[in-house]
């Protein structure tokens, strides 16, 4: 089956960092059904999970090494506070990016543990909009696409939460620790 991703991409609205999403990733996906393939939807899903090799386009393991990087930064970081060993907890590969910690300490010095995520969240932002703009209509902006509107799900979840259950709930697992 042929990829018409010129009609696909063309047709999904504009996304915003701190806009509601204007639909689910499910439902991207099933948008997707009948008009690219069923491997290219594959890959598609396997570069939102960030646990293993995505197969497809170079924007899926870019995406992947560098929220992989960020993520070990964050893990060292945590880690030189709480003195353990990071090792058991890093997945994957460095990505060669030296502003990646930077971002992570930057993101750590935050006393705000919301405001904190928030700015992780925007330099992802950052670095999906930096690999969007090759071809607009392709796997590869699908790709970019897809985890842009994951970002505005977890953020949807997030301001629909119960701010003080949750604060509760991480104290307690903090205490427990």
């Amino acid at each position: 089956m042929p990829g018409y991703y010129t009609y696909l991409m063309s047709s999904l609205p504009m996304l915003y960092f701190g806009v509601k999403p204007p639909f689910s990733f499910e439902r991207l996906l099933g948008m997707c059904e009948g008009v690219i393939s069923r491997e290219d939807i594959d890959i598609v899903k396997a570069s939102a999970r960030l646990d293993g090799a995505c197969g497809g386009p170079k924007a899926g393991s870019k995406w992947r090494d560098f929220d992989t990087t960020l993520r070990n930064e964050l893990v060292k970081i945590r880690a030189s506070r709480k003195k353990t060993d990071p090792g058991k907890y890093i997945r994957g590969e460095a990505y060669p990016d030296p502003f990646i910690s930077h971002i992570a300490i930057h993101a750590q010095r935050n006393p705000s543990i919301l405001e904190a995520e928030k700015a992780l969240d925007k330099e992802r932002w950052r670095f999906l909009e930096e690999l969007g703009t090759q071809n607009i209509f392709c796997l590869e902006s699908l790709i970019v696409y897809a985890n842009k509107l994951l970002i505005l799900e977890r953020w949807e979840r997030i301001n629909a939460m119960d701010k003080s259950q949750a604060l509760e709930k991480a104290l307690a697992r903090e205490r427990a620790v």
